[in-house]
């Protein structure tokens, strides 16, 4: 029986399938920094493309070596109403550090020096800000984190030791500090190793009971806090439920699960209630 075939056996237009194939990629690009959807020039990329990506290479390593100013953040946190202390890894300068991750774990001397004495009352919670692998990071994000926390803070009623401003520091300088300070737990706020297309993240690491030795298996971590990633607020409102849970059941780690999204209002954290 003769007559037209059917529309689905009809032969598809390749110029049209490639259009609509287009502006899909080019619809998932526009809500991912990740670098997709490139385009092409003959068999390689497009220069704008490899330029983008030398420049956000170029920021990476920026990043990493930007020298960390530890007396201006200091100065910046003692204005929000912490007291602060300076203090260094045993790591003398930032090529040993990058070199020597065990070096970036452990106070120097004249640290420990300093921390001396300040341990004379127990304090809830310890608070370490570290330059890490973004002193970029620290520079953008600490203060505006810490002005968001510091309201969980005292709706929490929590006592907090001195705010150790730390250079040269790894995750775990945090365990001797928290030690030193007599505190039930520590959270270190640092500079996470960065990305193409994330230079100034920063992490937050919660240890419950540190001390020297602790493993990153004892600790709970909330990445990627920055404006295009996690805001200042919601990290807040996470670390304070799980600092408060971490105080309660006196774990960390892998045994206290993030839960805190269960609190979510329309998504977003609730608003901490002072007084």
């Amino acid at each position: 029986m003769s007559g037209s075939p059917a529309d689905n056996d009809l032969p598809a237009d390749p110029v049209i399938e490639d259009a609509v194939l287009e502006d899909s990629w080019r619809r998932l690009a526009g809500v991912t920094p990740a670098r997709i959807a490139l385009g092409r020039a003959g068999t390689g990329l497009p220069t704008r493309e490899v330029l983008r990506f030398a420049l956000a290479h170029a920021q990476a390593r920026d990043a990493v070596h930007l020298p960390f100013d530890s007396a201006r953040m200091a100065g910046e946190i003692a204005a929000l109403g912490f007291e602060t202390v300076e203090v260094t890894s045993a790591a003398p300068a930032r090529d040993a550090y990058l070199r020597r991750p065990d070096l970036g774990r452990r106070l120097s001397d004249e640290s420990r020096a300093a921390l001396r004495g300040r341990a004379a009352t127990p304090v809830d919670v310890a608070i370490v800000v570290a330059d890490g692998l973004s002193s970029t990071a620290i520079h953008a994000q600490a203060v505006p984190f810490l002005t968001a926390f510091k309201a969980r803070i005292a709706e929490a009623g929590w006592s907090v030791g001195p705010v150790c401003v730390a250079s040269q520091a790894r995750v775990a300088l945090g365990d001797e500090v928290g030690e030193r300070l007599s505190a039930s737990a520590c959270v270190v706020l640092i500079g996470e190793r960065p990305g193409l297309s994330s230079p100034d993240s920063l992490g937050l690491y919660l240890t419950f009971g540190p001390r020297a030795g602790r493993s990153d298996a004892e600790r709970n971590c909330i990445s990627n806090v920055r404006g295009e990633g996690l805001s200042h607020d919601h990290a807040a409102f996470k670390l304070a439920w799980l600092l408060k849970e971490a105080l309660a059941r006196r774990i960390t780690g892998v045994t206290l699960k993030d839960e805190s999204d269960l609190l979510l209002v329309g998504g977003r954290p609730p608003l901490a209630r002072i007084g």
